[in-house]
């Protein structure tokens, strides 16, 4: 195939996996019953016909793979650029933040806890951090999972992006599968209080409005265009700070060479800081009335993000290598299983001590969240509370933005085990738990000065 054509048919193949899914949720009453994202249905669609099953679709999971790391970072880039209203503040987001960053922890310490096992044991040859693929995978999704197993790949994790993208595979799994029956049995046990309409008519409703200053329609330049823009220079910046910082990295030897490889599988949280510091310039301009309008709009912004997660997930599951699955099935299925357990049961408890009100709907919304991505956990939470009348879809979205700033130190964390490999120190891998653990209990320690505080 004619190489300028190539990254075309990749995508119109995933527009036809998501058009295929659509049809099917909307005829296929399990499908229904089940709140699976629709892209995580076109993903298998993709996975089943294309080259790793029957063979009709001819794709390459390579290429998808590198769509997947890409499209991760052109919507987190649209979500950093969307204006909040930060005078709207719940007395829960801050818990929420910490909860989030929390999970990521337990489920790192409990999917290094295996690898370090499997590896002292039955798997002498696996790759130790194979372990922190699993908050990776389940807590961040398909794209962070592909990013950073792919920059491990350089440092001996064969597949490393493949097996990224089935531990995310398998999260999806774990929200769609186990979160619906999940749900239902907390409802009809009565375990947790069902949510009150009337008790919460003034909660703020999630929901994306066209803004009054925006670009008027006279703009010789289409409003979707400088959104396109805004994000394509953001993501400029972004590639020249990874590269520069590489070369600067360069004398440090392996080390640096290490670290510019996590670097650039974290390019899309690098991505989102240029975008939030972008928007605050506009924000300062438009204060000071040097731009008369609202360059960037929430509406359309929240569309591309939209667009690009579902191509991402479609993406990240129809790339699964078979190959892969099948020789890392044992460590695969041990740390997805005993990490879905204990991310379920960490929730419910976690959620019952930090919400008291809403306790039903923060569960539903941060499993679906700590399983899958955002959507999902907005998926889940829609079945249990329609309407987002109660305050947990404000915890999930605002509550993300929290815990960028509490995960920044697990960015430090992941490299410390790299080098431990590289450089043969085995006695880095307790240096790594004893990390996960200290920051764990660091951060209840702040969770209990607050709720101290406040109570």
């Amino acid at each position: 195939m004619n190489n300028a054509w190539t990254i075309v048919i990749d995508f119109t193949w995933l527009a036809l996996f998501i058009i295929i899914a659509n049809i099917l949720k909307s005829r296929i009453k399990a499908l229904k019953k089940f709140i699976i994202p629709t892209s995580v249905i076109a993903g298998f669609i993709g996975l089943i016909l294309g080259p790793e099953i029957l063979k009709i679709i001819p794709f390459d999971g390579e290429r998808f793979g590198t769509i997947v790391y890409h499209l991760m970072a052109i919507g987190f880039i649209a979500i950093s650029l969307k204006d909040r209203n930060t005078k709207k503040k719940s007395k829960t987001i801050l818990n929420s933040g910490i909860h989030i960053v929390t999970t990521y922890l337990v489920q790192g310490i409990v999917g290094f806890g295996i690898a370090l096992i499997l590896f002292y044991t039955v798997f002498p040859d696996l790759f130790v951090s194979f372990g922190l693929l699993l908050p990776l995978g389940f807590g961040q999704g398909p794209g962070q999972a592909y990013s950073i197993g792919s920059s491990w790949e350089a440092i001996g994790l064969t597949d490393g992006g493949n097996i990224g993208l089935t531990i995310a595979t398998f999260g999806f799994l774990w929200a769609s599968i186990i979160g619906v029956p999940l749900m239902n049995y907390l409802v009809k046990k009565n375990k947790i209080k069902k949510h009150d309409e009337n008790i919460h008519k003034n909660h703020v409703k999630i929901k994306e409005e066209m803004e009054p200053e925006e670009i008027p329609l006279s703009e010789s330049l289409d409003k979707i265009s400088i959104q396109l823009s805004l994000i394509g220079i953001v993501y400029l910046a972004t590639y020249l700070s990874l590269t520069g910082i590489t070369k600067a990295l360069e004398p440090m030897g392996t080390f640096g060479q290490t670290l510019s490889q996590l670097l650039w599988g974290f390019h899309f949280n690098i991505g989102a800081v240029y975008g939030i510091l972008m928007r605050f310039i506009f924000n300062k301009l438009k204060q000071k009335e040097i731009i008369m309008h609202s360059y960037p709009n929430n509406y359309l912004l929240q569309r591309i993000a939209g667009g690009s997660f579902d191509f991402m997930i479609t993406a990240s599951i129809a790339a699964i290598s078979i190959y892969t699955l099948k020789v890392f099935v044992v460590p695969i299925i041990l740390v997805t299983t005993l990490g879905g357990i204990i991310t379920a049961g960490y929730t419910i408890f976690m959620c019952k001590k930090l919400f008291k009100e809403n306790t039903l709907e923060n569960i539903v919304g941060f499993y679906g969240m700590q399983t899958g991505t955002i959507s999902t956990g907005m998926a889940l939470l829609k079945a249990v509370d329609p309407h987002f009348d109660s305050d947990a879809a404000e915890n999930l979205v605002i509550g993300s933005a929290v815990a960028l700033a509490f995960g920044f130190p697990l960015m430090l964390v992941l490299n410390i085990p790299i080098v431990g490999y590289v450089n043969n120190q085995p006695i880095m891998y307790l240096y790594t738990m004893l990390a996960l653990i200290g920051y764990l209990l660091f951060l209840y320690f702040l969770l209990y000065l607050k709720n101290r505080q406040r109570s």
